[in-house]
């Protein structure tokens, strides 16, 4: 009886022990819908998150669980996906069409999300269709636990800065300019946290302040500066950086930097906050103000002088973006403990982007294949064992020659295999990829044609941040080392929105036969079924 007395103790005090264990809960309910905004004060259509335009910013705590509950009510489906957010084991949440159903109008889906061993600068937007051009945006901030100390000393608020292009016509107007098969257009304006203009920041003199900023837009790359201020860098998509001081520093499309800055300045007069277009003609600008407490004037003067356009200014800029090695991040360990330099690269991936003609429209490929979205969701045709909704390795390792064809490309890989992927861009344009359920090593930035000698010679195999966007110059090449730790269906997309439309994306599937929750999590019970998954 005694035995039997203890044993139940124990029991108990372990499923206490569990209970107090697991990590906290957040839970947010959402409301998508449209409303009447005038962002260059024209009267038009946006995508409102519970009436905010941009939607609201969400802080969590490193290793929350986060539950969103979307509430749709757009006349169209609709997608949230997390930018830069690792789903650790479960592309279920991931919110894009290859692994997820959109929510039908007028109905809603809930998320259920870790933020497992993450702290840094993230985003979120609506994947479905032309829905980020009209909004349904914001930021998504995860801080570090207070048992983990961050590299710098604690910052006296932080403000979390959205930078995008932005469009005078609604988003179904310029869905239809891509589907008609014409040049998307140039944006109308530049916009922070909405406004293209009288966006204020109220600091205290002598306060250091943390400043996160995103390139939340579709198509340009931005350049970020404060007038008579120094950016610190201290971090990157989730990547403690070394502490490098900047005037200014380009943010590519859907990338994200967080910076120091000290308020120096005598307290007296106000500043400028400025955002413009790179490698745009004309130059596109946005300001906001940097407003001191007990200023008496406001901002004056000509504003912080913008690079010049030429390319190889922002390849080196790129180049002296380097990761902390002694600093800790999310995680108990040091960064510096995994030493991706020496890991033997087990398969190597070109993919080449490219423009063409396609039945006499404008389309956009990656080696030769423009994507198209199969009526069931690839996660759940791979779930249930569904044939003919898509191939493994229908996409080549190599740019092949050849016309370029429709298809729905996914890249079939190994867990835990170790992946150089490199971004080959043979066109004028710049180019921004991201990888969804990862962040990779940012290892070479280099003109011209990769080849598999030379630029090797050229990678920083020692201290590269960790991101999970990469920007590829014109007629240049950028490479990324990666391991595939994370089993799933994840997405490998243009983050230049009108490319990705017309089929700049592919999946890679990271898979292993073990049947494991160690591996990955089984379906969610409110999984929403369509296609052929539905019958």
């Amino acid at each position: 009886m005694r035995q039997a007395i203890v044993l139940g103790v124990l029991a108990c005090l372990s499923l206490l022990s569990y209970v107090n264990a697991e990590d906290p809960y957040v839970y947010l309910n959402w409301v998508v819908e449209y409303g009447e905004i005038s962002p260059l004060n024209v009267n038009q259509r946006g995508i409102l998150i519970n009436g905010q335009f941009p939607g609201p910013t969400v802080n969590v705590i490193t290793n929350d669980n986060v539950i969103v509950n979307v509430e749709n009510k757009l006349d169209e489906p609709l997608l949230i996906t997390w930018n830069g957010i690792k789903q650790r084991k479960t592309s279920w949440q991931d919110g894009v069409l290859g692994t997820n159903c959109p929510i039908p109008p007028n109905t809603n889906w809930t998320y259920r999300m870790q933020m497992k061993d993450q702290i840094g600068t993230f985003t979120y937007f609506p994947s479905t269709l032309m829905h980020r051009a009209a909004g349904g945006f914001g930021g998504f901030n995860i801080l570090a636990r207070s048992v983990i100390p961050v590299p710098y000393p604690k910052p006296y608020e932080e403000f979390t800065v959205l930078v995008s292009d932005w469009w005078k016509k609604d988003h179904k107007e310029l869905q239809q300019i891509l589907d008609s098969g014409n040049p998307f257009p140039l944006p109308d304006g530049i916009l922070i946290n909405g406004k293209p203009s009288s966006t204020s920041f109220d600091v205290v003199p002598g306060q250091t302040y943390l400043f996160r900023v995103s390139n939340v837009g579709m198509t340009t790359s931005i350049n970020f500066r404060i007038q008579g201020h120094n950016l610190q860098l201290v971090e990157c998509e989730g990547s403690h950086t070394m502490q490098e001081e900047y005037e200014s520093l380009d943010i590519h499309v859907g990338q994200s930097s967080s910076f120091l800055v000290t308020m120096h300045g005598p307290g007296t007069n106000d500043y400028y906050i400025v955002a413009s277009t790179r490698f745009t003609k004309p130059i596109l600008t946005s300001t906001a103000i940097l407003h001191y407490q007990g200023s008496r004037n406001p901002a004056s003067g000509p504003l912080p002088i913008a690079p010049t356009y030429h390319i190889q200014w922002s390849m080196k800029q790129a180049r002296t973006i380097r990761w902390n090695l002694t600093a800790n991040a999310a995680r108990p360990n040091p960064q510096g403990s995994f030493h991706y330099g020496t890991i033997p690269v087990v398969r190597t991936i070109v993919l080449e982007n490219s423009a063409s003609q396609i039945n006499g429209k404008q389309r956009y490929a990656v080696n030769k294949i423009s994507y198209i979205n199969p009526e069931t969701p690839l996660k759940l045709a791979d779930y249930f064992n569904i044939p003919g909704v898509f191939t493994l390795n229908s996409i080549q390792d190599n740019p092949p020659s050849g016309p370029t064809g429709l298809g729905t490309s996914v890249l079939g890989t190994t867990l835990h295999d170790f992946v150089e992927i490199i971004f080959q861009n043979s066109e004028s344009t710049i180019q921004s990829w991201h990888l969804d359920g990862y962040d990779f090593w940012t290892v070479g930035f280099g003109s011209g044609q990769w080849n598999t000698t030379l630029r090797r010679r050229f990678y920083n195999f020692n201290d590269a941040p960790t991101r999970y966007t990469v920007q590829v110059y014109p007629y240049s090449w950028s490479a990324i080392l990666v391991s595939l730790d994370n089993k799933g269906m994840w997405n490998l997309r243009s983050a230049i929105w009108p490319r990705r439309y017309l089929g700049q994306e592919l999946y890679v599937r990271v898979w292993n036969d073990e049947q494991s929750l160690f591996t990955e999590y089984d379906i969610p019970d409110n999984a929403l079924l369509c296609g052929r998954a539905r019958r």
